[in-house]
């Protein structure tokens, strides 16, 4: 057997000391030693590291592997299933995370209550006592007869009533408060955190048990502990939300079984998190009289099309530098669309202040939001509302030029389903003879030009 014991191993220059030192003995670079394990061979010849995936065989031709479906079971909440791709994959370990209070805990708690129901499924608690679970899905009118829960922060106890009890979903809640024995640092430090997440991946692996690990984040938002954690998991989950909002919406940033950047909304009440069948609806003011300075952009999440309402507001600016904000869009890219309106549009606002805002909260990081927020800046610029019933997308090139997005087709059913009966999309994207939506008016427009005259034309 293989003993284990502590370094330190310098980040800079990658030399090993038994001992921590402010200052790196090799390099001389300070407070770059981090504690890691480091294995001890027995000395027994010819011994191999256990593998990592069980039924794993050595060396084999890729041609050889079997190939198969994953073994997928459904989580009981349609909208979580969506964001991993069509439900649980065994053996998959997916790392939640989110500010505190977002509804991490609640989430999870409310899926392992519903697969406990028909499999085994253990809950470990290294924050909260068990009365204190015990509580919060008492508030949530969980009904929890086969859900088991333990109040642990060792890592090598909690795999082991893992192996006993074998589970089909385990819940580590949070990672960050896990610890392991063979390191002497404080839970939460970097290498804690990626020693005891090492140890969940691999128990996942070997026992085919599905884990999830709830990450705490920092006041950037990022998730807090080694970049590595994130490397080593196979599926990545943020929530995201405006504070003023009871609409969280889940996003996979990482999926090795599924679609990444998908998105999943959920609407919070004193029941918990409840799924958002249409979330369209809820993003879509619905005003009764066009207005200015908005426009309805038909996005796309992962496989999912998405109506969200654009809003600029169009300013003279008292200031020497007028300010560009955006709420939900990249700012760098809306100074870049300022500046394609002025050359090919023929449109000056470098002397106003414009302020960008994606109602609902979600974040949009493609391009074919370009259109959109071209036409909501001059709508507002000019105080001429775009025509109620008209929804717009398009990528927006430097040379003028609107370029196709991928799936038009699909925006616009998405469109159409909601009552929207005119749409001003790349001339590529419009759909021509027997593609041709019934009931909408698709203009089709390839120039920045022909953008504007389309929907100011009234």
């Amino acid at each position: 057997m293989a003993r284990a014991r502590s370094e330190f191993a310098c980040t800079a220059c990658g030399a090993v000391t038994p001992k921590w030192a402010g200052q790196c003995p090799d390099c001389g670079a300070w407070n770059s030693l981090e504690e890691r394990r480091a294995v001890v061979s027995s000395g027994k010849a010819g011994a191999a590291p256990r593998g990592q995936y069980a039924g794993d065989q050595g060396v084999q031709p890729l041609a050889d592997v079997p190939l198969g479906e994953e073994a997928r079971f459904a989580t009981g909440v349609g909208e979580l299933d969506r964001v991993l791709g069509g439900g649980l994959v065994a053996g998959g370990v997916v790392l939640l995370g989110g500010d505190p209070g977002i509804g991490k805990s609640t989430l999870l708690l409310q899926t392992t209550a519903v697969l406990a129901a028909e499999s085994p499924a253990l809950y470990v608690t290294g924050e909260e006592s068990l009365r204190q679970v015990a509580l919060r899905a008492s508030r949530l009118g969980l009904a929890t007869p086969g859900l088991e829960v333990l109040a642990e922060t060792c890592v090598e106890l909690i795999v082991e009533q893992a192996r006993q009890r074998r589970p089909r979903v385990l819940v580590i809640d949070s990672i960050q408060t896990i610890f392991t024995e063979a390191l002497q640092s404080a839970p939460g430090s970097v290498a804690q955190v990626r020693d005891a997440a090492a140890q969940l991946v691999r128990f996942a692996k070997q026992t085919g048990t599905a884990v999830f690990l709830v990450g705490h984040v920092t006041k950037d938002g990022q998730l807090a502990g080694p970049r590595v954690l994130e490397h080593m998991v196979d599926t990545v989950l943020y929530f995201e939300s405006d504070g003023s909002s009871r609409f969280r919406l889940l996003r996979a940033v990482k999926n090795r079984f599924g679609a990444a950047n998908e998105l999943g909304v959920f609407a919070m009440d004193d029941a918990g998190l409840k799924p958002v069948r249409n979330p369209s609806a809820i993003f879509l003011s619905r005003h009764e009289e066009a207005v200015n300075g908005s426009t309805i952009l038909v996005t796309r999440e992962g496989t999912r099309p998405l109506l969200l309402e654009v809003q600029s507001l169009v300013a003279e600016s008292p200031l020497s530098h007028p300010r560009r904000v955006a709420v939900g869009l990249d700012p760098n890219r809306l100074a870049m669309l300022l500046a394609v309106l002025h050359r090919h549009g023929g449109v000056f606002t470098a002397d106003q202040d414009v302020f960008i805002n994606v109602v609902g909260g979600v974040r949009v990081a493609e391009t074919a939001s370009d259109l959109a927020v071209l036409l909501a800046v001059l709508s507002s610029f000019r105080d001429r509302p775009v025509p109620l019933g008209t929804v717009v997308f398009g990528e927006i090139g430097l040379a003028g030029e609107i370029r196709p997005v991928p799936n038009g087709e699909e925006r616009l059913r998405e469109a159409a389903k909601h009552g929207f009966r005119r749409a001003i999309v790349p001339a590529k994207n419009a759909p021509r003879g027997k593609s041709a939506i019934e009931g909408m008016d698709v203009v089709g427009v390839s120039r920045l030009g022909d953008a504007l005259e389309a929907a100011f034309e009234n």
